[in-house]
Parts: structure tokens; sequence; C-alpha cells
């Protein structure tokens, strides 16, 4: 048998099932067992069945198609987000489309009415998203899952990372290996994570190190400003001695300006980040930080999305809090624990 012109009367012949189960399995309508839809697929895969996808979003009224609208595409952190969730997206044989935001609220908005019509649902990953944007830019029936937001709403479910709670953990530990000066780099003022987790330094210091005055200098979670930080950190008297960067990106960056300075870290300052991006686990000395697990965050969105595409309505719309842990490695100067 030819393989190039192959029909889904093919692949069911083939798999020894019928028409209706193979078009539910690459459709992703469920109904059918893991081990059928393991099948039709090698079977699809094996007679390269290429299905019309015009065709079948007629049928279906569906796109197979999930939209992610992201702040920026930069980065290891987003990286790690895209990889969670489009390996969450082939294993129900959906594709992915994705688009930034990074220039503005009118850039948030064009991305969002791009993917109208194209997509079947949406992760909405923006800090320029809010109750009236979602009203004006969405459309009513198409269904989306809101990541690190504010918004309270009763109509989209929203998962957050729990910033602060991860941030007073790390200021904890530090505080507890001996460093009570602890310095912060902030992210970017209008960021939620970055607002959460200045909230998160600002508690534990007054908590954990009381009279100590605070030291914050700005970020913008890019590399360039941790190293611009760094440099701003060893001008000030008397010097931290420890220094917490909103972001992993941010800590390397100031690890290069503390090693230019010809200060060793840890012996002369303590260095610590938040995320756990790989990069945190190859640079020397290896960075401390807030573990975010940022695939999993993917993941867990996407199939929130999922159950909101297949029983509409039947899921309430919550806010979902995913935690954090501390890795300490030995750019902090503290035993494991």
């Amino acid at each position: 048998m030819t393989t190039k012109n192959a029909t889904i009367k093919d692949v069911a012949r083939e798999a020894n099932v019928s028409v209706a189960s193979v078009s539910r399995v690459l459709n992703g309508l469920g109904g059918v067992t893991p081990e059928t839809q393991k099948i039709v697929r090698e079977v699809a895969s094996r007679l390269n069945y290429i299905p019309d996808n015009a065709a079948r979003s007629l049928i279906t009224g569906r796109t197979h198609t999930i939209g992610a609208v992201l702040p920026d595409l930069y980065g290891e952190f987003f990286s790690e987000l895209i990889r969670g969730i489009d390996l969450a997206a082939r294993a129900r044989g959906l594709h992915l489309l994705v688009s930034s935001s990074h220039d503005g609220v009118a850039d948030a908005a064009a991305a969002v009415r791009a993917m109208r019509g194209r997509v079947d649902g949406m992760l909405i990953f923006s800090e320029y998203v809010d109750a009236a944007f979602l009203q004006e830019n969405l459309p009513e029936k198409l269904p989306a899952v809101l990541l690190d937001s504010p918004v309270k709403s009763t109509r989209y479910p929203v998962l957050n990372i729990d910033n602060r709670a991860g941030a007073v953990a790390m200021v904890r530990h530090l505080v507890e290996a001996g460093h009570q000066q602890v310095a912060f780099i902030s992210g970017p003022k209008t960021n939620f994570d970055a607002q959460q987790r200045e909230k998160g330094y600002r508690a534990a210091m007054t908590k954990h190190a009381p009279g100590v005055p605070l030291i914050i200098v700005d970020g913008d979670f890019t590399e360039e400003s941790g190293y611009r930080a760094g440099r701003e950190l060893l001008t000030k008297k008397p010097r931290p001695q420890a220094v917490f960067a909103a972001n992993d990106m941010m800590a390397v960056g100031c690890l290069i300006a503390l090693a230019e300075s010809g200060l060793r870290v840890p012996d002369d300052i303590a260095l610590a980040g938040f995320d756990d991006v790989p990069i945190a686990r190859y640079v020397t000395p290896q960075l401390t930080t807030v573990r975010v697990r940022i695939a999993d965050l993917g993941r867990a969105a996407f199939t929130r999305l999922i159950a909101e595409l297949e029983t509409p309505g039947a899921f309430p719309a919550r806010s979902e809090v995913l935690p954090c842990e501390i890795v300490v490695r030995a750019s902090c100067g503290a035993a494991r624990s």
C-alpha cells in the first residue's frame, strides 16, 4: 500500500478500529482508551496520514490549536514555560501558537486579537491584562487561563506562583546563614511576579533582620540590569553581605560584576536568585535560588485549559497558587539543606 495519500479509512483499517475512533483520537476529543490512542497514532504516523485541518475544523468547530500570549519570548524562563506547554499540547495532538506582548498594552491587545478564530483556547501571561482588557479583547465564549496575574475573576481561572512566600523563604535562609545585610535587585515595576517578590523581601527583612536598612536597586529581569545593579551595590557603604536578585538572569549578571571587581562569591559576598532556570546549575559557583517548576507551570495551565474545553463550565474559575522551594547551592555559602 502506498503511504503517500493515506486516508482516514486506511488508518482505521490498519488499526482495526472504526473511522469514528480514529477521528476522536486525531481530533483530541477523548472517549478512546489510551491503548487505542497509541495504536491509532502509530498507524497514522506509519502511513504518513495528514489530516485535512480545514475540513476537520469545519466538522468539529475546533482549530486544534492553543494560543499562548507571553510577555516575551527571550530568556530561559519563557523557553522552559513554552516547553512545558508544548509537551502537554503535543501529547494531545494539539498545536501551539505563541505570541509576545512586551511592547505595551496595545501590543498585548493586538496579540490576543490576532489569535481570535485561530485557537480553541488561550493561555495569557501579560502584565497588561486586567478585567477591562479581557472584556474588550477576548471573545466571550473563548476559554482562557491567566498565568501570574493579579486579576480576580469569576470567569477565568488564574494560576500563580507563590512569589512572596518564595522570597520570604530565601531571605530567611540568607539571614540564618549569617548574612544580616541582604540587598535586593528588583524586577520591572509593573510586573506582578516582581512586585510580589519585592514584597516578600521587605516582609522577611522586617521580620528576620529587624533594624537592618533595606537596600533595593532597580533591575528589569535581564542579565544587563543585574550587571548594572551589581556595579551599583559595590558602591554601597557598608557593602551588603548578600545579594538576592528577583530572578536568576539578574543574579548571573550580578555575579559577573562582582567577579570583575575581584570579589569572590560566596567568600566575600553571598548571592541568590529566583526561578531555578537551567543556567543556574552551570555557572560558577552554582547559584542558590528559589525553584519555580516552570515547565510544570506551563503543563498545569494547559491542563486546566483543556478541562474547560472538554467540559465547559464544569469547573469553577478560581485562583491556584503553585508553591516554590529553596535550592541551596554554593553561591550562598551555606550548607545544603
